[in-house]
């Protein structure tokens, strides 16, 4: 299990394959990227508690592995001000089914974007506003 909270871009090819799926039948990835959803996004500030950040998401990557008995789980989530289009987040889950794998993926990110404990800012031309939880993000959980 890797579990990361850093404000370096990363490459998600080279996190690909230094990922280590342990005799796992299926590796499933996912990379998140900051998306300009309004138009005229100028940059995201993501904040966060370091000791509490890494600590619940080392906690969340625990249950996914324990739910889907998973042979390795990959967490990375950038902290910092980051441009429209960077990569923010990057999920990586192996198991020996396919299905496991996608499941614990999408319970990872699912997570990520509604429940760590993360602090996003978002600054355009208009001004900045923090970004909260949408319906659809709240409805997405309830299937955990």
């Amino acid at each position: 299990m890797d579990v990361r909270v850093q404000q370096e871009r990363f490459d998600a090819g080279a996190e690909l394959n230094g990922f280590d799926p342990n005799g796992a039948g299926a590796v499933v990835t996912f990379t998140g990227l900051v998306r300009d959803v309004a138009g005229g996004l100028e940059q995201m500030l993501i904040e966060h508690y370091p000791a509490m950040t890494e600590k619940a998401l080392r906690e969340i990557a625990v249950e996914a592995e324990a739910r889907w008995q998973l042979s390795n789980v990959l967490v990375i989530h950038r902290f910092g001000s980051l441009q429209p289009d960077e990569q923010i987040m990057m999920v990586a889950t192996a198991s020996r089914h396919r299905d496991a794998a996608f499941e614990a993926a999408t319970f990872l990110m699912d997570y990520l974007k509604s429940r760590a404990p993360f602090w996003k800012k978002e600054t355009t031309a208009a001004g900045e506003n923090w970004v909260e939880s949408t319906v659809k993000d709240e409805e997405s959980l309830k299937r955990w």
